[in-house]
């Protein structure tokens, strides 16, 4: 008999135990867990108590030893012109020798590596060595600027830091061993051993006795047999420092046990992956949807995975389904930014390839406008599916599941991620007294209960107080974990995301979500991007400035101020005068990291007059640089 979501959604907490014993049977474990779930501690949880199992292992040798001849890893670089399938027996052999290089070096369990790489199969095989043997892997995305990379680097202690010479984006090459020079040099801990692949797309400089080669390495080690270390369940996997963290960064800390199972039971009910199939993320390693969904996710689940490095647009706009065509893709990731830079071009080139594999495109990341979501779903003609997480929660934590066994499918909401995922305890609550809107369309915060499912955050590395403090004490008297976004709830129990508590405009007394702004903004037909930011005026506070990407550039001074008035006309309409941009700034582009994040305290700090910071993840300069000209013109 076939079940409501509702009803599937409420055994996963009132039955929490039981409904996780369950997913744990989608993994290998070495001993059984003891303990489902011990919340003795709150607000701290551990999963699988007691039971020892590998990440590597059920990544990687499990399908080894029943079909070491599938495929486990592609590697697509549009940059460098390389392509290269790895079999999970190859891959396991890289791996192997990888580990051996690591322990070769006293690197153990409990040690950490922090991996500073492009998106290369070394990454790949640099993370699950460290899985395999217990250790702790800490990656950091590649060209990082130096004092940032130098306080994560002081942060996690490294025994052992990976790297290479360079990495590339659009053609451009962009050197990393000065950068990591420099990081180790201001940062007070000081890693024994920096181990180097070098690709030799630039000349760099070894110190003597602390930097090693790959290569050479590699071939000392081939054939290297390293038994995988059984950990238990609430060992540390990983850590991830959060992006855009001021100070001393924050290091989410993860598991082993709960990390596996959260993601194989996604990968089959979240995102309907099969053994044999392949599943592509454009994200970057240095992100946890690369940590998720290209490395751990998509292996557990036996699926190849498709790591990609290279842009959307490069050599053509039509490259990535290019992939999906000759690599037969059948779940793809993606950011709606990628969707967004697509919609600026021919449209046609969706259709030059064969995506008779594609059965979905999720989009996570930032916002999902409907206009983008719209587009997408009419050139694709498959199911486009927003969901929303965070790197804490390390899976999705709104989204709509299509693949859970004889449980009714949740349809998809344009302009909502969806609905709460099995096993999070989701509210919206009043922001000023913390109790929880029981009716439709009431805007509050969104916080989940306790205890967090499986694969979220165990703490902040190093600081549990910290962790404490940051998510679980902004509502007095509540034991909830803050997503520090706000959120409604329609009718039927779709949210809607409105942006972060703290992106909020006080416009004259009127607070106002730039969210909220910039979808109105994006449904106007010449609108392809926009980002809506709020800047300081001495008059009312703060004002909304929109930047906005236009379709075509207006052909004359004339054109763009009635475009710009249209625009306003519209906010007016939908959500009042008081929510109207005091000025919309026309730009060819917005300044966005490489991943594909808009960086809108940068456009903030310009538009101020202020220095916009690190701007070292910028993937073009010149987009900061028109803003200025544009504010001043």
């Amino acid at each position: 008999m076939t079940q409501t979501y509702a009803d599937f959604h409420r055994r996963s907490l009132t039955e929490r135990d039981a409904f996780w014993a369950e997913q744990a049977r989608r993994i290998d474990w070495q001993t059984p867990p003891q303990q489902i779930c011990d919340v003795s501690r709150p607000p701290f949880a551990r999963w699988f108590v007691g039971g020892t199992t590998n990440l590597c292992h059920n990544a990687v040798d499990r399908h080894a030893a029943t079909r070491p001849d599938d495929r486990a890893l592609i590697w697509v670089s549009t940059e460098v012109g390389q392509e290269k399938v790895y079999s999970f027996a190859e891959l396991q052999a890289e791996v192997e020798a990888m580990a051996a290089m690591f322990v070769a070096q006293g690197v153990g369990q409990g040690d950490r590596v922090l991996i500073y790489m492009p998106m290369i199969p070394e990454a790949a095989f640099a993370m699950l060595a460290c899985a395999r043997i217990g250790a702790i892997h800490s990656v950091v995305f590649g060209g990082f600027a130096s004092v940032s990379l130098a306080s994560r680097i002081e942060d996690a202690s490294p025994k052992l830091i990976v790297s290479a010479d360079a990495g590339s984006r659009a053609g451009k090459v962009l050197p990393y061993k000065p950068l990591l020079d420099e990081a180790i040099t201001l940062s007070t801990h000081k890693p024994a051993r920096v181990l180097m692949v070098d690709r030799s797309l630039a000349p760099f400089e070894r110190v003597p006795g602390r930097d090693l080669d790959y290569a050479e390495l590699r071939r000392e080690h081939d054939g290297a047999r390293v038994p995988c270390t059984w950990l238990e369940s609430n060992s540390i996997s990983y850590t991830l420092y959060t992006s855009g963290t001021t100070g001393k960064p924050k290091g989410v800390q993860r598991d082993v046990g709960g990390h596996a199972v959260a993601l194989a039971t996604s990968m089959d009910w979240i995102f309907g992956g099969k053994p044999g199939e392949t599943y592509f993320s454009t994200s970057d390693i240095g992100w946890v949807v690369g940590h998720s969904y290209i490395v751990y996710g998509p292996l557990i689940a036996g699926m190849a995975t498709l790591m990609y490095e290279g842009t959307p647009v490069n050599p053509d706009a039509a490259v990535l389904w290019s992939l999906v065509e000759k690599y037969r893709v059948t779940v793809m990731f993606s950011a709606p930014t990628a969707v967004r830079v697509l919609k600026k071009h021919d449209a046609a080139l969706l259709k030059r390839h064969d995506l008779s594999s594609l059965r979905a495109l999720f989009l996570a990341g930032e916002p999902l406008d409907e206009p983008t979501a719209s587009w997408i779903a009419d050139a694709l003609g498959v199911p486009i599916i927003d969901n929303y997480w965070q790197t804490e929660t390390g899976w999705p934590l709104l989204t709509v599941a299509h693949h859970i066994p004889g449980v009714e499918a949740v349809p998809t909401r344009l302009g909502s991620p969806g609905v709460p995922m099995y096993g999070y305890g989701v509210k919206l609550l009043d922001e000023n007294t913390g109790q929880e809107l029981s009716e439709p369309n009431q805007k509050g915060v969104l916080v989940i209960e306790h205890p967090l499912p499986p694969g979220a955050l165990q703490t902040v590395w190093g600081d549990d107080a910290r962790f404490v403090n940051t998510y679980w004490q902004s509502v007095p008297g509540l034991e909830v974990y803050s997503t520090f976004d706000w959120g409604l709830r329609d009718a039927e129990g779709y949210t809607f995301i409105l942006g972060r508590t703290d992106d909020v405009i006080n416009v004259a007394g009127h607070r106002l979500g730039t969210r909220e702004i910039e979808e109105c903004v994006s449904g106007h037909a010449a609108v392809a991007e926009v980002a809506v930011v709020g800047v300081a005026d001495q008059l009312k506070g703060q004002v909304a400035l929109a930047f906005v990407v236009p379709r075509e550039a207006p052909a004359t001074p004339e054109a763009a101020q009635a475009l710009q008035a249209q625009i306003m006309k519209r906010v007016d309409e939908q959500l009042g005068a008081v929510a109207r941009p005091s000025r919309v700034v026309f730009v060819s582009l917005l300044p966005k990291t490489r991943s594909g994040k808009l960086l809108r305290r940068a456009l903030q700090a310009v538009a101020e007059g202020r220095d916009p910071g690190d701007l070292t993840t910028l993937d073009d300069p010149g987009a900061l640089a028109q803003v200025r000209q544009r504010l001043q013109g």
